[in-house]
């Protein structure tokens, strides 16, 4: 997983952020600029999609 600090809005000074997802087979999922809320809930559903 990628945390982007160079996107503006994203990062840890900010209350959102953009992130970017990299599965060992080379599939890369982005998401656009959220709340942390909506990207940790985005980092979960890819977790259990991953493992059902």
């Amino acid at each position: 997983m990628l945390n982007s600090l160079n996107d503006a809005g994203a990062g840890f000074s900010f209350e959102t952020n953009k992130i970017s997802i990299f599965e060992r087979g080379g599939a890369e999922t982005h998401y656009p600029l959220k709340s942390k809320t909506e990207v940790a809930k985005d980092i979960v559903e890819k977790i259990v999609a991953l493992h059902t």
